[in-house]
């Protein structure tokens, strides 16, 4: 393959989520939409992961990004678009970024719901500049039938992730590495 295709092709699957991330004109009904988006996925949760509603009861917050787009030919990255809701309101919009670099190729799209559990936890998201994350998010996995693991241990845990909805040829879905900032839709 010669170098001018082989940069092309990275060029490309580079440039798919940064080509989502450009539907944000001004005098957009951008906030209508994520809010919109984000009451379906909140629904979603509640009718298809048993648990999620004492789990969301018993947040600080929640964070719903309710459709992460990824593509990937070796390099990819992923974009999408929620927002942090306290006592069920909305209170901020967030863009979540993630880079990713290997054995890849194909696309997919997912939601995903990061409860913050302490009010430390939601501090320390809503005021840093740009939060990722990291080791200390617990995965909440719904089995077959079974109940979300709403146990001590859960609810203990500063953040708790959830992702669903997954469709796409990239086998899996992880948040590790994503990057979550505040933005104006």
């Amino acid at each position: 393959m010669s170098t001018l295709n082989r940069r092309t092709l990275i060029t490309g699957a580079v440039s798919v989520p940064l080509v989502a991330a450009c539907g944000n004109g001004l005098g957009s009904n951008a906030a209508e939409r994520i809010d919109t988006r984000v009451d379906s996925a909140t629904q979603f949760l509640y009718d298809n992961i048993p648990g999620t509603r004492t789990l969301m009861q018993n947040a600080e917050g929640v964070l719903i990004m309710p459709l992460i787009t990824e593509a990937g030919f070796g390099i990819g990255g992923g974009y999408g678009r929620g927002a942090l809701r306290i006592n069920g309101a909305t209170v901020d919009y967030y863009s979540a970024t993630s880079a990713t670099f290997g054995f890849q190729i194909g696309a997919q799209q997912y939601a995903h719901a990061l409860f913050f559990m302490t009010p430390e936890a939601l501090r320390d998201f809503r005021f840093s500049s740009g939060w990722a994350v990291g080791g200390d998010v617990r995965y909440a996995v719904s089995t077959q039938g079974g109940n979300l693991g709403t146990d001590t241990n859960v609810l203990l845990s500063p953040v708790v992730a959830i992702v669903f909805g997954q469709a796409g040829l990239i086998a899996g879905a992880t948040l590790e590495g994503t990057r979550y900032t505040r933005i104006l839709p």
